[in-house]
């Protein structure tokens, strides 16, 4: 079963299988990032090497940065086709929205929020079956989550915004920008989920036979079930959430209680096994017609990549190709893992801020008309 994840969308999830773990119309950019004001600007960190719109950038020991406040019960609810969807909200002015990863909440944003919302208005959103939201029973695929963020932003946010995404949230963003562009700005990408095509594959199709549909059908989903159920139970336990953490943290510092109780307390929920199972077998296993080629084919606004290039699922090699597909993409190369925003939260705070400061009011009008 392992092999069959190999290219799975997200590698989280294809380690976890494995270990046994935790788990669109292409035209000219009206809103160009002015790249060479950004290199200038830099970074206020140690270790800055600049060329063309790629950025490396050490790290910096952490700095007590203000964090949100950990709430239980959560913040703000929004009830969306029925189901309840947790998000937070705060400070005032041009929007972002943050949208996590595969197993995670709003709460991954701990240290971004706060910082953030001294500028704009920063919104953080649970995906429909993680965190606070609710655990629906439905086939997840990528458009349920697209479909999810677009509402999110006609309802609650209404205007423009700039779309932040980790992992399996980053290729939400980018899924959700082609759906909506009026109101996406740009999108900003942390160690994204996505695999890319593979035009010499032809997508081939069999009848399925008797025996297939009534025998080996059935079985294999029993046997799924069963090895799955195994992984999920094993991978909720807290020690072995704290031992996935660090190895994808190149400074695990920051993987302490809350952040393990962000990730244990919504799996306890009653439908989380049984959404773990359908987000495995109905739609990790199935991704060949999401591909980040085609996605990027129809995004129209500039693109940020902040990649810790010390990740073991998703290295540095992936952002310079999604560079070289999209040419309206800055990169900026970070000394850290899978979760840049929480290990080195202030280095991703300055470099999104930094480049925010370029999307200026007229760039970001021409963009919404």
């Amino acid at each position: 079963m392992a092999s069959s994840i190999s290219a799975s969308l997200f590698p989280s999830l294809r380690f976890h299988l494995t270990k046994t773990h935790l788990s669109l119309y292409n035209h000219r950019s009206r809103c160009e990032i002015n790249r060479r004001s950004f290199a200038v600007k830099g970074i206020v960190a140690s270790g800055v090497s600049v060329m063309a719109s790629t950025l490396t950038v050490e790290p910096e020991p952490s700095q007590g940065l203000e964090r949100l406040p950990y709430k239980p019960d959560g913040y703000n609810y929004w009830t969306w086709r029925g189901h309840k969807i947790h998000y937070v909200v705060q400070g005032e002015g041009s929007p972002i929205v943050l949208i996590h990863g595969f197993g995670a909440s709003a709460f991954h944003w701990r240290y971004n929020i706060p910082e953030l919302a001294k500028t704009h208005k920063v919104y953080a959103l649970d995906l429909l079956g993680f965190g606070w939201s609710d655990k629906a029973l439905v086939e997840y695929n990528a458009m349920v989550w697209k479909e999810q963020v677009v509402d999110f932003l006609k309802e609650i946010v209404k205007e423009p915004s700039v779309l932040v995404g980790n992992s399996l949230g980053g290729f939400t963003a980018l899924v959700a920008a082609t759906g909506l562009p009026e109101l996406v700005n740009g999108v900003v990408l942390l160690n994204s989920a996505g695999q890319f095509g593979d035009g010499s594959k032809e997508q081939k199709t069999f009848e399925e036979t008797s025996l297939q549909k009534f025998i080996l059908k059935p079985l294999k989903e029993v046997f799924q079930r069963v090895v799955l159920g195994f992984i999920f139970w094993q991978s909720k336990q807290p020690n072995r959430i704290v031992s996935v953490l660090k190895s994808v943290y190149k400074d695990s510092s920051n993987v302490d209680e809350y952040l393990v109780e962000s990730i244990t307390r919504p799996a306890a929920d009653p439908n989380a096994r049984e959404v773990y199972y359908r987000l495995m077998t109905g739609f990790m296993m199935n991704q060949s017609k999401y591909t980040l080629d085609a996605v990027l084919s129809e995004l129209s606004c500039p693109l940020l990549l902040l990649w810790g290039n010390l990740d073991p699922w998703v290295g540095p090699a992936k952002a310079n190709r999604i560079k070289d597909l999209y040419p309206k993409t800055t990169l900026v190369n970070l000394q850290a893992g899978h979760c840049p925003h929480d290990e080195i939260p202030e280095l991703v705070n300055k470099a999104l801020l930094n480049w925010l400061s370029n999307l200026t009011p007229e760039e970001a009008f021409l963009q919404t008309v």
